[in-house]
């Protein structure tokens, strides 16, 4: 009789274990690519585009701090996240300059300009290796909307985590320039 009852609790634990798994969902599936562009695409800007607003924002990055008393080096790695806040319409993301402590640009990560659409995200990173920028690297953003629109979001999140410690912080941006009701886009 105790064989019939651990024979019952196994079958009925593998149809526990079949119907809680997705038929649809592939087993070894990839993980989703955390830098979709499902809600971007590659805009072309021309001397027809009017810029009802725009802006220019600086974020702070820290691709190291210092810790103890013997300004001990731990590097971080940087996520920028660029946020449409506005509800019905895009923005367009036209520059996302790297720039190191000495205010020297380390890489542009834009060949074209994006639409970000409404409510949408993006982000770029920087490898907590890549220690290029230094205490005081700084992202440059510009973006432009041809409608007004709500500002975005920018800012970026530092982390590291080493010897079961971890580290954290956000840092927001600050709008450095505006640019509003243009006749055309400066894409410098």
């Amino acid at each position: 009789m105790r064989l019939y009852i651990r024979f019952y609790l196994i079958a009925t634990f593998l149809i526990f274990l079949v119907a809680c798994t997705s038929p649809n969902k592939p087993q070894n599936s990839s993980p989703p690519n955390i830098n979709s562009t499902s809600s971007q695409q590659v805009v072309t800007l021309d001397k027809n585009f009017l810029v009802a607003m725009g802006q220019t924002i600086y974020v702070p990055i820290y691709s190291h701090i210092y810790h103890n008393d013997e300004r001990q080096i731990l590097n971080l790695a940087a996520t920028l996240s660029i946020r449409n806040t506005d509800l019905t319409n895009p923005i367009i993301i036209t520059a996302v300059r790297y720039y190191d402590s000495d205010g020297k640009l380390i890489k542009q990560y834009l060949e074209q300009p994006i639409q970000l659409n409404a409510l949408a995200s993006t982000d770029f990173f920087v490898n907590r290796t890549d220690t290029s920028g230094g205490s005081g690297a700084n992202f440059l953003v510009d973006w432009v909307s041809q409608k007004v629109v709500s500002e975005p979001i920018v800012e970026a999140v530092m982390i590291a985590t080493e010897f079961q410690q971890g580290v954290s912080f956000v840092s927001p941006g600050k709008v450095i320039k505006n640019q509003k009701n243009s006749q055309s886009t400066s894409l410098k």
